[in-house]
């Protein structure tokens, strides 16, 4: 009893400070504001079209991927709280989807996407041209390489310790390292062009085989031109070219008016349930809607530590509140088993507890796996959606087994 008593104490001091934290227009909203969607507050919409014309058929799948992480890290640069960016592909065509709550200027979000530079490394050949059959001109020729910006982690801008000549350290990932070895390795003593959408920005010599995925390139940048290679470099250069398709702004006040209705119909769903449950099950009623109420508050909590909210998640959370009130029932209805078989009210509970076990975890674990596989093989709303209703329904066997338990521990004799 005392320590059901205990951890009842420890439960109403968490919901409470779970509470305060969650108040939109609290003292929660100054340590953590929450994080709303595209569809709640919102932003642009923007579709892009991925040209792969250039990439070999088995390779296009890793650079769509490396794409996405590319642009996200560009558009992260300049603050944009979680951007969704996905993909869908329409038979042989790749299209990218990106949508940026908060931005309203069209035109700003363009210049986030499409400022960034397509990089990539390719080797120098020399050609000689016939002039009037008789002379030559000798001509670059540059063969393209697998090394593009996708396989770049970073760059910083550093100094010859020598000449004092700014220079640009590159680090490449572990497969681009692979890449640029092989590269390096066959062209010692000949130059490397780096292109910046398809305009060549440098050329140097080739020194030696370049193993470990670091590299140098100096040469006669300004500190300026070198900065403005870095920033290009640290923001992502594109694996690929992309053109915009359509794009779209999305008001605030469509977005508010979503998230009042979702709000409502969250708070009505939940009353409901409450009402149900006090009419049905009388004392055992008011201890499933306590505990209801602490869930909703606690699942909030969760969800403003770190998640982004949008109408589907909420539309995940809602169902998680009436899947909670299951285990309350499947406990209750046992325990009434229990009494008219003449158990005392406290083993009628314990042992309703017991008996109602397997079939709240078979059931939940059922919903966990199909959230699973949602989130992980599924995009945009329906990954919000999975996700939200993966969290509450662990947090719903907390609530099920723990605070219900605890309460009737301690008010039922």
């Amino acid at each position: 009893m005392k320590n059901s008593k205990l951890i009842l104490v420890l439960i109403i001091i968490l919901t409470v400070v779970a509470a305060i934290f969650v108040y939109p227009d609290g003292m929660g909203a100054k340590i953590n504001p929450w994080r709303l969607g595209l569809d709640l507050v919102g932003g642009t919409h923007l579709i892009y079209e991925v040209d792969l014309s250039q990439v070999d058929y088995l390779e296009r799948d890793s650079t769509v991927s490396g794409l996405r992480d590319v642009i996200e890290r560009r558009v992260n640069l300049f603050g944009v709280s979680e951007p969704q960016i996905v993909f869908a592909k329409e038979g042989d065509s790749y299209r990218l989807i990106v949508e940026l709550a908060g931005i309203k200027d069209v035109g700003e979000a363009i210049n986030l996407i499409g400022e960034t530079p397509l990089l990539d490394f390719r080797e120098v050949r020399e050609a000689q041209t016939d002039i009037n059959g008789e002379d030559s001109e000798l001509n670059l020729e540059f063969i393209s390489t697998n090394l593009t910006g996708r396989f770049v982690k970073g760059a910083q801008l550093g100094f010859d310790q020598t000449t004092n000549f700014p220079l640009i350290s590159i680090q490449f990932n572990n497969e681009g390292a692979n890449i640029f070895e092989e590269l390096t390795e066959r062209n010692v003593g000949k130059p490397l062009a780096i292109f910046l959408d398809n305009e060549l920005i440098e050329m140097p010599i080739v020194q030696e085989k370049i193993a470990g995925g670091q590299a140098q390139i100096s040469g006669s940048f300004s500190i300026d031109e070198a900065k403005q290679v870095v920033q290009r470099f640290n923001a992502g250069a594109l694996p690929a070219p992309i053109s915009l398709l359509s794009q779209q702004t999305i008001g605030a006040s469509l977005g508010q008016e979503s998230l009042q209705k979702a709000i409502y119909s969250g708070l009505l769903g939940t009353l409901a349930i409450i009402i149900f449950m006090l009419i049905y099950y009388r004392k055992f009623g008011i201890f499933a809607s306590l505990a209801l109420v602490i869930y909703v508050i606690l699942t909030a909590a969760v969800f403003k530590l770190g998640i982004t909210m949008t109408l589907s998640g909420i539309a995940g959370f809602i169902l998680s509140i009436g899947m909670a009130v299951d285990a309350n029932i499947l406990i209750f209805e046992r325990t009434k088993e229990e009494l008219k078989k003449g158990a005392a009210k406290v083993s009628a509970i314990e042992d309703g507890f017991k008996r109602a076990w397997p079939s709240i975890r078979d059931s939940n674990i059922s919903t966990i796996i199909t959230s699973i596989i949602l989130y992980y093989f599924t995009t945009s709303f329906i990954k919000g959606f999975a996700l939200a209703l993966l969290i509450g329904v662990l947090i719903s066997m907390f609530s099920a087994i723990t605070i219900t338990r605890t309460m009737l521990r301690v008010f039922i004799k």
